[in-house]
């Protein structure tokens, strides 16, 4: 080979690279600006912590008082809007309620998905399967299986559950 088909070889090979390395950047630029991209970001940090504050709302430690009201301060932190107005309206009787009760709940999401998000809005709703382990202080423990669905909305402190609606076995209707 000639030096002048060499270097014609080499001008060659480094077109061809800067023209890969230029539709990289562009392909790049174009995927982290994508409006697809931003919603399936906001769906599943909007799933994941739907899934936690419902793990967190089917639990509670009803060992001794001040179990019971740390969960309660959890369940708080959980919820937004109405349904947080409620459970701080309520929490002195379910506290006397669940520590008389005695019992432990520890809930786990066994399937979770979101049935609508609306970024714009900060709305989502999610339905869910949880199921529940609970310690009686007294009797045998046991699981049992809760199906969900929940509103929820996006907050300074990220996604709470506005709304929880326990769906009975034989459907929503």
């Amino acid at each position: 080979m000639t030096p002048r088909v060499q270097r014609a070889g080499g001008w060659a090979v480094l077109l061809v690279a800067a023209l890969v390395c230029g539709l990289g950047g562009w392909s790049y630029s174009q995927a982290h600006g994508d409006r697809a991209l931003s919603y399936a970001k906001a769906r599943d940090t909007a799933l994941a912590e739907g899934r936690r504050h419902l793990a967190t709302l089917n639990s509670l430690d009803g060992s001794d008082a001040t179990a019971v009201r740390g969960g309660l301060r959890a369940w708080r932190t959980a919820a937004t809007g109405p349904f947080r107005d409620e459970l701080a309206r309520t929490a002195d009787a379910d506290a006397r309620t669940l520590t008389t009760a005695g019992d432990t709940a520890r809930g786990k999401v066994t399937a979770a998905a979101l049935t609508a998000l609306d970024e714009r809005a900060g709305t989502a709703e999610l339905i869910a399967t949880v199921d529940v382990g609970v310690t009686p202080r007294t009797g045998a423990a046991g699981t049992q299986r809760k199906r969900f669905t929940a509103t929820l909305a996006r907050t300074a402190d990220g996604w709470k559950v506005k709304a929880l609606t326990a769906i009975g076995a034989g459907g929503g209707g």
